[in-house]
């Protein structure tokens, strides 16, 4: 089923879409749309389900919200963009490589993985799909999802980020939540994927991410033909938010160079 997702949207010049994290909305991007916006046309969609597009009634697949992502293309007559994708975006990214790779100009992963889930973490994100399918008022995404989000840093000296962070995780509609973290839990491992990518890349990873590792982010860039990594000092896995000017520099400087 195809729906319609809403679209925050800046600025002139190169497109650049960029996809958002779990369990965010594309509000996260609020920095890449002020700081990108003077030579980037900035095109940051809400995955389904989220923010305000409509979940629809697909079963749990990256490939539907890879999918959404080439259709809204269609919809603004962009035949191939810049796409970046952080963390779950990241994910739906390399789902749109193996589908849509003729559609890019440039790849971006930021504190994202290509490995597939070991059992035990895919077990982990089915239980708490179960936990919010259940009971759509259950806190397991408070409590146990945002104190990954964000590094020592931040959590120490930047408390309005975490206090905008916490916000949008207490929008997440629990039915969303549950179908990402599916959708998620059942993603195939896509080094090969990366290997088959034509495009500039670039990864870019926060020194502090406890979920997505200095390590992951090297076998990304090792797996992409041409590839260059920025690693961000104080950040953890939403490099977007707690550090935009550095993330902004990185990404700015790679779309200049891709255009």
């Amino acid at each position: 089923m195809d729906v319609d997702l809403y679209v925050r949207e800046s600025g002139n010049g190169v497109p650049l879409v960029l996809l958002h994290a779990f369990p965010l909305n594309s509000a996260m991007w609020f920095a890449q749309r002020e700081g990108l916006s003077d030579g980037c046309r900035v095109i940051t969609p809400d995955f389904r389900g989220f923010g305000g597009s409509p979940l629809g009634i697909d079963e749990p697949s990256l490939n539907a919200f890879a999918d959404d992502i080439a259709r809204l293309l269609d919809a603004r007559g962009l035949e191939a963009v810049v796409l970046g994708g952080l963390s779950m975006g990241g994910y739906v990214a390399m789902a749109f490589v193996r589908r849509h790779a003729d559609r890019l100009r440039g790849l971006i992963l930021a504190d994202t993985k290509a490995s597939a889930d070991p059992e035990a973490a895919r077990q982990n994100r089915l239980r708490i799909a179960d936990e919010l399918t259940a009971d759509p008022a259950s806190t397991v995404l408070l409590d146990e999802v945002l104190p990954n989000l964000l590094g020592p840093t931040t959590m120490d000296k930047r408390p309005l980020i975490y206090g905008r962070v916490k916000a949008l995780v207490q929008q997440a509609p629990a039915g969303a939540a549950a179908w990402a973290q599916r959708a998620m839990a059942d993603r195939p491992d896509a080094i090969g994927v990366l290997a088959s990518v034509q495009v500039p890349a670039l990864v870019i990873a926060g020194e502090e991410d406890a979920l997505s590792t200095a390590d992951d982010a090297k076998a990304m860039v090792a797996a992409l033909p041409s590839a260059e990594l920025v690693s961000i000092r104080g950040s953890g896995h939403l490099t977007a938010v707690e550090m935009p000017d550095e993330f902004n520099r990185a990404v700015r400087s790679f779309v200049s160079a891709v255009s």
